[in-house]
């Protein structure tokens, strides 16, 4: 079987889940003798990975048709107010009114539609599975033009990312798309809900394939205890906004430190909410007990988790959740946001609703002053971690994929 694949990141090329995401999909979808080629809209001319096709569609090159080499400013997790404050900065660094870039966040999900047309020309496949809103139109165009089935997987809906008031040009595109698909894929039955509430979206075709964790003995055979003996440290790693709930977890933190002193607090990731949260930081008073660490990538992700007694996912609107799986990995207990698919199939973990910062700060507190509680934390999620590994939800899109090409 052979698939054409469209995203949007690709480790190491990547700022976010959905890049982890794809890597553990695609890894064991070639294990199962998938044939993968997966095309994104930028990266280096060297890009390339072990087990997909990786196609770069701002560096290809055709005899007959030839793009500029374009490092374009769209990225992963983008909103359009994003966009065009990247755009009014780079005419500002140039001197440029007009320049090779699209006028506007729609324009570039334009170009790599159109990209994507040419360069599956030339591809062999036998499906078309298109991650996220960005790459359902070219989904769509190729779908078309070769006749071939396409399933639209959502790692998260426009909703999601921003608290219910969706951008009407981004929900239009995600409605086509799904509703265009054969089949689409949703990360959680939380997702699948929305899904057909908001976007009429038939239940009938709509596959429910939780994520997983990708499992490195290594890294779990030379963890060592890195945390202090004389301060704890509790650890929110994501993008800094709305849907990640960072508000809510500084605001769970000045609760604990009224009561536990000896605690420091680590955000790591960027985003919009970034200034803001550093400035309320210092208007609660916290500025000396929170740490902001930028944007962290590969190793420096497992240092994070290593040093942490606890992570906290204080999601708003989690689609799924592969952070809590990766901390686990490196054996740090966690409290995770009921507001997230992965609390639907995680087990031994704390539970709390993003809105309640008392019992957060509660739960926060119990686990860091409690030994026996973090230790059954740390013990039973481990055992029940080696149940989320790839090969599961890579078998059940294989069966979306016989199911949309009838075999």
């Amino acid at each position: 079987m052979k698939i054409l694949m469209l995203g949007w990141e690709f480790p190491p090329y990547s700022t976010g889940g959905l890049g982890t995401a794809c890597h553990g999909l695609t890894k064991a979808l070639a294990e199962k003798d998938v044939e993968i080629t997966f095309v994104m809209p930028n990266g280096p001319d060297s890009a390339q990975a072990k087990h997909v096709n990786l196609i770069v569609a701002n560096n290809f090159i055709k005899q007959k048709v030839k793009f500029k080499k374009v490092n374009s400013i769209l990225t992963p997790y983008i909103t359009s107010e994003d966009y065009d404050e990247k755009l009014l900065r780079y005419h500002k660094k140039s001197g440029k009114e007009d320049s090779i870039y699209g006028r506007d966040l729609y324009d570039e999900v334009n170009r790599f539609t159109e990209k994507v047309k040419i360069i599956a020309r030339d591809e062999d496949f036998d499906v078309i599975h298109a991650h996220d809103w960005m790459t359902y139109k070219a989904g769509i165009a190729v779908s078309k033009e070769s006749g071939k089935p396409l399933v639209a997987q959502i790692h998260a809906t426009e909703f999601d990312r921003t608290g219910g008031n969706p951008n009407q040009y981004v929900y239009d595109i995600e409605k086509e798309g799904m509703n265009a698909a054969d089949r689409v894929i949703a990360v959680s039955n939380f997702t699948k809900n929305k899904v057909t509430t908001h976007y009429g979206v038939d239940n009938k075709k709509i596959r429910v394939v939780h994520n997983a964790v990708e499992h490195d003995h290594r890294l779990r055979s030379g963890i060592k205890s890195n945390r202090s003996s004389k301060h704890k440290t509790v650890l929110f790693l994501g993008r800094i906004t709305l849907q990640k709930g960072p508000d809510y977890f500084l605001y769970a933190a000045k609760k604990v430190l009224e009561k536990v002193n000896n605690v420091r607090f680590v955000i790591a990731g960027t985003g919009d909410m970034e200034p803001h949260i550093i400035e309320k930081a210092a208007e609660l008073g916290m500025a000396n007990k929170v740490l902001f660490t930028g944007f962290l990538a590969g190793k420096d992700v497992d240092k994070a988790y290593q040093l942490a007694d606890l992570y906290v996912m204080p999601s708003v609107s989690e689609p799924f959740g592969i952070t809590p799986l990766e901390a686990i990995r490196n054996d740090v207990p966690v409290l995770i946001s009921k507001q997230s698919g992965v609390s639907e199939v995680l087990k031994n973990c704390l539970k709390t609703d993003f809105w309640d910062i008392d019992d957060m700060a509660n739960k926060m507190i119990a686990t860091l002053k409690y030994n026996a509680l973090s230790d059954t934390l740390r013990e039973n999620a481990n055992e029940e971690l080696q149940e989320f590994n790839w090969g599961v939800p890579a078998g059940k899109c294989i069966d979306v994929y016989n199911e949309v090409l009838g075999t």
